[in-house]
């Protein structure tokens, strides 16, 4: 027996008790920064998900994340499954470790924004016109749910209330690194300007500010 054997022995051994307490999801494996969903569905199988193996614990306000329970010997991280409980993203599949998913609620695109050349002595820039954005992924699942803070509107008028911030887990694409002030907008038509983005072994995690559209 050895590391690989032994992996290989898990997720079957996972996919043999979804058989019995799961449900049938689609796997999906995106092909380019563009639809991801729209490569086609490689598989049909039975998952579960839930927090805790021992299924005693529901998940709670503000939680996207799961434990996997699915045969993954066909899986690579950033895998979709889609199926009763919505969209799933593989987060991460680590040695020996239970299968680390990520429950989305949006569909999203990313756009950069170009910015006028300054003009005269000064150095200031401007955002283009929305024709001139580029979109650089689009069609993605997300997950977006409330960040920890609000921004105070500078005018601070008795009748104002903070701008929210958003915490953002969106799978990573190769090639494409998110940046400050990227721009975020969601099949809600909301719109969120990234503050940070960190780029982990489990994809990015976003914090942003919800802008006006």
């Amino acid at each position: 027996m050895d590391g690989t054997k032994l992996q290989a022995k898990i997720y079957k051994g996972y996919g043999q008790a979804a058989k019995r307490i799961g449900f049938d999801y689609q796997q999906y494996r995106a092909a380019g920064p563009i639809e991801p969903l729209l490569a086609g569905v490689l598989q049909t199988l039975p998952a579960s998900f839930t927090t805790k193996f021992t299924y005693n614990a529901p998940n709670k306000y503000g939680e996207a994340t799961w434990l996997g329970l699915f045969d993954a010997r066909l899986f690579l991280p950033g895998d979709f499954l889609v199926g009763r409980q919505g969209t799933f993203f593989i987060a991460a599949m680590q040695d020996t470790l239970p299968i680390y998913c990520v429950q989305t609620n949006r569909m999203v695109e990313v756009i950069r924004v170009t910015q006028d050349a300054p003009v005269g002595l000064g150095s200031w820039a401007g955002d283009k016109r929305a024709s001139t954005e580029i979109v650089i992924m689009q069609g993605w699942p997300a997950s977006i749910l409330q960040g920890t803070k609000g921004e105070t509107n500078e005018a601070k008028l008795p009748g104002d209330v903070k701008t929210p911030w958003w915490a953002i887990l969106l799978p990573a694409w190769p090639g494409i690194v998110l940046r400050t002030s990227d721009i975020i907008r969601d099949d809600l038509d909301r719109k969120y300007v990234i503050s940070s983005a960190e780029l982990t072994d489990m994809g990015w995690r976003i914090t942003a500010m919800q802008a006006q559209v």
